[in-house]
């Protein structure tokens, strides 16, 4: 029962996805105007990933997620932030959720035809949805968990970057060649992709400060957009920037030192309710034979 439920299913997915496919939402005139006036769109300068198989198996269906709404504004910002294309994402989530379904499926089908239970159809039923929903929402979670490890990282290199750039400029250095030589001798994904930055704006003949500030927006961090300012302000109106990298860089390891405190906090705390759990199942361990001793005496 639970496979021909699920069959049905199936074939009522591929039915809308065909007449999805058919039949496709109009673009509104006024979206086909701005569409014909939209200017060109800058390359990323962070760097993209490459597309995964999951991506291949899971791509028909990434019309139809798109129509929906899907992904949302800030799933978008870590996607941009990880260098991975919305349409692989989507189909990765596809994918993921079809392996969700058809698993369980096959493990309660097998367990079915060799007799182990009759469990019915309403029980199973239910398994295999839960499974195949939480497997089609694992992606979004990942890629939430890696887009913050990354912004992370590029808040320690930036800080770094800040130190080393001026033991640069009281060495007498000029901005861009403080920047440039912080930047050669730190390592690491985010170090590269600030190199990534600077080189676009040295062979697009364009200051540092807005590639810096381009990559602050695509990364979604904010301290590298505040940084790309202040240089900015250095070098148009001749502010003293040696000051303001020291006052920001003592700023900035203040806040990821309060950051690292109260992840140091949150992790003691998760960590009670196991050891609590721990302790109470000790008690019965060792409560039991004696409690069971007594109950049988009375």
């Amino acid at each position: 029962m639970v496979l021909i439920a699920l069959t049905g299913a199936g074939f009522g997915l591929g039915i809308v996805v065909i007449v999805r496919g058919l039949f496709p939402p109009r673009m509104s005139l006024a979206d086909a105007l701005a569409a014909l006036h939209r200017p060109p769109v800058p390359a990323p300068i962070a760097e993209q990933g490459e597309a995964r198989w999951l991506s291949r198996v899971g791509r028909f269906a990434v019309p139809l997620l798109r129509s929906t709404g899907l992904p949302g504004g800030r799933l978008r910002r870590d996607l941009q932030t990880l260098g991975r294309d919305v349409d692989r994402h989507l189909a990765e989530k596809v994918a993921a959720g079809a392996a969700g379904l058809l698993i369980p499926s096959m493990l309660l089908f097998s367990l079915q035809g060799m007799g182990a239970a009759d469990l019915g159809m309403a029980a199973p039923l239910a398994v295999v949805l839960l499974c195949g929903l939480a497997m089609f929402v694992l992606p979004d979670a990942a890629v939430r968990r890696e887009a913050a490890e990354r912004r992370r990282e590029m808040r320690h290199t930036l800080s770094a970057l800040l130190d080393l750039a001026v033991v640069a400029l009281a060495g007498g250095a000029g901005v861009e060649q403080s920047l440039a030589d912080a930047s050669a001798v730190t390592k690491g994904w985010a170090a590269t992709q600030i190199r990534r930055a600077l080189d676009t704006a040295s062979l697009s003949r364009t200051p540092p400060w807005g590639a810096l500030a381009r990559l602050g927006d695509e990364l979604d961090v904010t301290e590298l957009q505040e940084f790309a300012a202040t240089i900015a302000l250095a070098g148009s109106e001749g502010a003293r920037v040696r000051e303001s990298l020291s006052a920001k860089a003592a700023g900035l390891r203040e806040r990821l030192q309060s950051e690292a405190q109260a992840e140091a906090v949150a992790a003691t705390e998760r960590m009670a309710l196991p050891l609590a759990m721990l302790f109470l199942a000790f008690l019965i361990f060792i409560g039991y034979p004696a409690l069971s001793h007594v109950m049988t005496g009375l």
